[in-house]
């Protein structure tokens, strides 16, 4: 095929697919999808294969954590989706509709409050491949942050969930040292011994769980691990920072319940070429999350 000569029906036509058109070309990248970014050896070296075979013979990374092979040619792109179907990749994450989720690596991270890779890929399987048939009024891209660290920006994307540890504060046992191990545990200054007793400020708490176990008098031994969620978050052209609910979700259940809530409601309200953020925007913020958590 020379160049220049696929039709804009066609380019449309394999967009869908994943196939990216290099600007100037009959050239497409391929968007080959990870789960949160992880993907196994082999995979790895199907993907490396795929792009010395069709493409250019490099592998690009995008910041939703997805693969892109450049230099495919048109005419290839069905050989290439059969090659990598050998390693169960697949191409797609276009359109107006669920994206591919992207997480941190909490999971593994010394830092991680739940299990990233676990409810990312939850997600991945029940509203990206769930709801692939949905037609969305624009794209709808979901975040999973491991803690407050906030390393994938959970809170730039129309839903993002960040993991919480709320700590339990026994002030009957604190004994007001004038050097606080707390205090000194607390990244964000919000401990602090007051009338010789430790307390936390709950509005600038950020539940990092930092604290927990610092204290050599056991003030705070344990806290209940959790989910904030925020919705509404964009970057881009125009960018957005998402607000979060005012309740912290203790069960994984019903954080994913109210994922799928803002997606169905996004679908149900939202105006055709309108991000997440503006259907909140237009509809107001507390309208938004009476339907949601109420």
């Amino acid at each position: 095929m020379s160049a220049l000569t696929v039709s804009k029906e066609d380019e449309k036509r394999v967009k869908g697919m994943g196939f990216l058109n290099n600007r100037g070309t009959d050239l497409f990248s391929a968007r080959v999808l990870t789960i949160n970014g992880k993907v196994t050896a082999a995979q790895h070296r199907c993907m490396a294969e795929a792009a010395e075979k069709f493409g250019s013979g490099e592998l690009l990374y995008t910041t939703r954590l997805s693969v892109e092979i450049p230099g495919i040619p048109y005419e290839k792109i069905d050989e290439f989706r059969e090659f990598i179907a050998k390693e169960n990749l697949v191409t797609g994450g276009t359109g107006a509709k669920v994206r591919p989720v992207v997480s941190c690596k909490g999971t593994t991270c010394q830092y991680g409050l739940l299990d990233s890779y676990a409810i990312s890929e939850e997600i991945y399987k029940r509203f990206y491949e769930g709801y692939g048939d949905i037609v969305l009024p624009h794209k709808f891209k979901i975040a999973v942050g491991g803690c407050p660290n906030n390393c994938v920006k959970p809170n730039l994307n129309d839903v993002g969930i960040i993991g919480q540890r709320i700590p339990k504060v026994n002030t009957d046992i604190c004994k007001g040292c004038k050097k606080c191990a707390i205090e000194a545990a607390c990244p964000n200054k919000v401990a602090k011994v007051v009338d010789g007793k430790i307390t936390i400020d709950e509005t600038k708490c950020r539940h990092c769980g930092r604290c927990v176990g610092k204290c050599p008098f056991h003030t705070i031994e344990d806290g209940t691990y959790g989910y904030k969620i925020y919705v509404g978050g964009r970057w881009g052209k125009k960018v957005s920072k998402g607000r979060a609910l005012s309740k912290i979700f203790t069960s994984r259940e019903e954080a994913l319940d109210v994922v799928e809530k803002a997606i169905l409601f996004f679908r149900d309200h939202g105006n055709k070429g309108e991000r997440f953020a503006e259907t909140i925007e237009r509809i107001g913020f507390e309208n938004v999350e009476k339907e949601l958590i109420g």
